[in-house]
């Protein structure tokens, strides 16, 4: 029986290694992004020749309302039963908490709330009992975080989010977890300057960043263990330990 996993934010960073992971398990894909369909085009072309699986790249920008509907008429129409649903796809906004915009606020706060609440509200009769749903969360999440005031709140409650879902999903059989990534090598990070890298490296206790390919593991842990619900998951390398 094919089994399907919905990644949003899949065709970057941590939610494409976490595609590459469920392909090699012998998911089917449906990978949403928000702006390059060229490299998301390529990397489902690279997929399906690599694994034979059934992959759709669907552009859907999760700080958009409309994203919602378009995502789950594509799901319905074709009839489709996820066995897996990955909410990754997230914004940030860097402005200091006196220049704030509450726009700026209120679209970080649909992003990374908002959307992924009411996507999983849709979709929930069409997921296969015995399902998984994963969250990224955050390190900056559970410690202050100085650079963006409303990814750290936004993140905080996608972590009280996963606790409080175990009771709504419990009678449909479906699993509710997060992963909280510390720092990992993904486009948001390579470009840092190198001083900004090494003082955060010397926070962390194995010295380095994370590899997105590490993270991708956790997700794979959490889909197939079917005893862990409800937790989240720190993956930070020992951040903070001096």
């Amino acid at each position: 029986m094919s089994k399907y996993a919905l990644i949003t934010g899949g065709t970057k960073g941590i939610g494409k290694s976490v595609a590459r992971c469920l392909g090699k398990m012998g998911y089917n894909l449906i990978l949403t992004y928000a702006t390059d369909t060229i490299m998301a085009q390529k990397l489902c072309a690279d997929l399906r020749n690599e694994y034979d699986n059934d992959v759709i790249a669907l552009r859907a920008d999760s700080s958009d309302k409309k994203t919602i509907e378009i995502i789950t008429h594509h799901i319905q129409n074709r009839g489709i039963k996820p066995d897996v649903l990955i909410f990754n796809a997230g914004l940030t906004c860097r402005d200091s908490f006196e220049e704030m915009k509450y726009d700026d606020w209120e679209r970080v706060f649909f992003a990374n709330v908002h959307f992924p609440v009411f996507l999983l509200q849709r979709l929930l009769g069409e997921i296969n009992r015995g399902g998984s749903v994963v969250f990224t969360g955050s390190l900056m999440g559970i410690l202050p975080h100085a650079m963006s005031l409303s990814y750290g709140v936004t993140k905080a409650s996608i972590h009280a989010l996963v606790k409080n879902l175990v009771k709504f999903l419990s009678p449909y059989e479906i699993r509710v977890n997060a992963v909280a990534p510390g720092f990992v090598d993904t486009e948001w990070q390579t470009n840092k300057p190198a001083e900004i890298r090494h003082s955060i490296e010397s926070k962390i206790a194995l010295g380095r960043f994370g590899d997105p390919d590490e993270l991708a593991g956790i997700y794979k842990l959490l889909i197939e263990n079917t005893y862990i619900n409800g937790e989240i998951i720190i993956a930070d390398g020992g951040y903070s330990y001096k």
